[in-house]
């Protein structure tokens, strides 16, 4: 068993981002943002590929020179904007080349080890098997090179400092060879290719006028930006600036928005179109002062609501202070079909009807699992499960966990994130019988999270330990206490198991016991047989004085 870590108390949000749609654009207003947003987007990629090449000799002097080169075709502030997004995306791209090698290496391992058992054998619950014939055998030992090259050259890849980027996303870049498949046109692919490419993002500036000289928002809504230098002779109002027609206006948080830009606080923006929809739309960002976080125990001081993650619902239950599930458990479901912003406010919904009804219970916290299923999507672990690595990969685990740390934060509530190792197999042993009744059938989901809230607590997770063997009394303690840590036996009660063959078989035994009298004047009558002569009422009297 690997041991499990500790549940601790999740930090809240370090940021903000609200989205509103940019309204009232006239063709030369969507003209002048379609060129900006093309001669910025090619100053990205070049800046890109130039970071990209550096690798890791990256350093002060190679991030100078690479923003007086920008500059001299935009401006300092856009310069800066620029480079700083290329620095974040060399960071993710590295971030995910050390998620791909470990993928990797996880898929190497498994099959080396059912490539060195014979074909046929059946693996174990914690180990997989060999494979089932030969064929596939054969064919796994050409995977296996196949994966340790692969492997080979991304740790190669990774000692130099080379990542590979594409702007505008590696899946439409591949769409280009299946525009059948996909529906699209040649001349709507690279429509869609181009938008996707377009660089409208403005970093902010304290004590510069409403928090931004690039892209600039008044209070009443009037959106203008700095022209680049080439595009300079466009500009409709002082100091190389083109004010926009449409107004905007935030709806979430505005007021809170308004307040910072009044006084002359950085706020970040960036202007995205949508060309499914043909809209524009203005994203606002500002960082905040992470939350104080508060003790585990203060946290608890009310009980807690459990939540166990599903594909396609959340299982929560609430807890009082001692570990024990109060009511009955709640589900709220989702469906994750359809596009990116379906699935996003999919998530949302359920996470709101949660937080409304942990705090009309008056809870204070929740308890998630800290799921991570980064190595375990890899198809070698789960061979041919397509089903389930397709339900794992589903599942909104990271999105999930940051809306809900970032919307408990905004009512007071404390997400505690606990280790979810063993979860499923304790519960259904310890839980999901127990708490079965016959109004109500708990399903392996609702036990889970009565076990999620335990561990969050500090309880316990198995129940109780296995009886004393020399004697069935309280000489080696009392038997339902809780089990320790290092308790033998502790994974569930031991029911014994009578032994017939060795009973005694005597059938002309006397009775020691008298037969009791039947309880109804029917079974009375059934007991005196029918050539009895003893009156009815007297068998009742004694019936009455026994």
């Amino acid at each position: 068993m690997r041991e499990v870590s500790l549940p601790y108390v999740a930090p809240g949000p370090t940021g903000v981002a609200i989205r509103t749609r940019l309204k009232g654009l006239t063709p030369v207003d969507e003209n002048v943002l379609r060129s900006v947003g093309a001669h910025m987007g090619s100053l990205a990629s070049r800046d890109l590929a130039v970071r990209c090449r550096d690798g890791l000799e990256h350093s002060a002097d190679t991030w100078a020179v690479r923003k007086r080169e920008l500059t001299a075709q935009s401006s300092s502030r856009w310069a800066g904007s620029i480079t700083k997004a290329t620095h974040d995306q060399w960071a993710l791209a590295r971030r995910g080349q050390l998620a791909h090698i470990q993928s990797l290496e996880a898929g190497v391992r498994t099959v080396t080890h059912r490539l060195s058992l014979p074909v046929g054998e059946k693996g174990t619950k914690k180990a997989p098997g060999g494979y089932r014939t030969k064929q596939e055998w054969f064919a796994k030992t050409r995977r296996l090179h196949l994966l340790k090259d692969r492997l080979e050259r991304e740790l190669a890849d990774r000692a130099a400092g080379h990542v590979h980027v594409v702007r505008g996303g590696k899946r439409l870049a591949r769409t280009r060879h299946n525009l059948d498949a996909a529906g699209l046109t040649e001349a709507a692919w690279r429509q869609q290719w181009e938008s996707e490419r377009w660089f409208l993002a403005a970093d902010g500036e304290s004590g510069k006028r409403y928090g931004n000289e690039t892209i600039r928002v008044t209070p009443h809504g009037e959106v203008s930006i700095r022209l680049p230098a080439p595009l300079a002779d466009r500009a409709n109002a002082p100091r190389g600036r083109y004010i926009l027609t449409g107004r905007i206006g935030f709806s979430h948080r505005g007021a809170e928005w308004a307040d910072r830009i009044a006084a002359d606080r950085p706020v970040a923006y960036r202007i995205h179109y949508d060309l499914t929809r043909g809209r524009w739309y203005v994203t606002a960002s500002w960082q905040i002062p992470p939350t104080r976080t508060i003790a585990l125990r203060t946290a608890l001081a009310h009980g807690v609501v459990a939540v166990d993650t599903n594909a396609d619902h959340l299982a929560a239950w609430r807890l009082d202070t001692c570990g024990n599930p109060i009511g009955d458990p709640r589900r709220f479901s989702y469906d994750l079909t359809g596009t990116a912003s379906h699935r996003d406010a999919q998530i949302r919904h359920p996470l709101t009807r949660l937080l409304t009804w942990t705090k009309a219970h008056g809870v204070r916290a929740i308890a998630v699992e800290d799921l991570d299923f980064g190595s375990e999507k890899t198809r070698e672990k789960h061979g041919r499960k397509k089903r389930f690595r397709q339900l794992i990969s589903g599942m909104p685990t990271g999105r999930l966990r940051a809306r809900l740390i970032s919307m408990a934060d905004r009512i007071g509530i404390t997400i505690i994130a606990v280790d979810p190792a063993y979860t499923s197999k304790w519960v259904a042993q310890h839980w999901q019988k127990p708490l079965t009744t016959k109004n109500r059938k708990t399903t392996r989901h609702d036990s889970a999270a009565v076990a999620i809230g335990r561990r969050a607590q500090g309880h316990p997770i198995r129940r109780r330990t296995a009886p004393p063997r020399h004697h069935q009394s309280d000489g080696a303690g009392h038997r339902t206490a809780q089990a320790g840590p290092g308790a033998f036996g502790r994974e569930g009660t031991r029911p014994r198991i009578p032994d017939h063959g060795h009973d005694p078989c005597v059938p002309d035994a006397e009775r020691t016991r008298e037969t009791r009298v039947p309880n109804t004047v029917r079974g009375i009558r059934l007991s005196m047989g029918s050539g009895s002569r003893t009156p009815l009422r007297s068998a009742v009297q004694e019936r009455s004085v026994r």
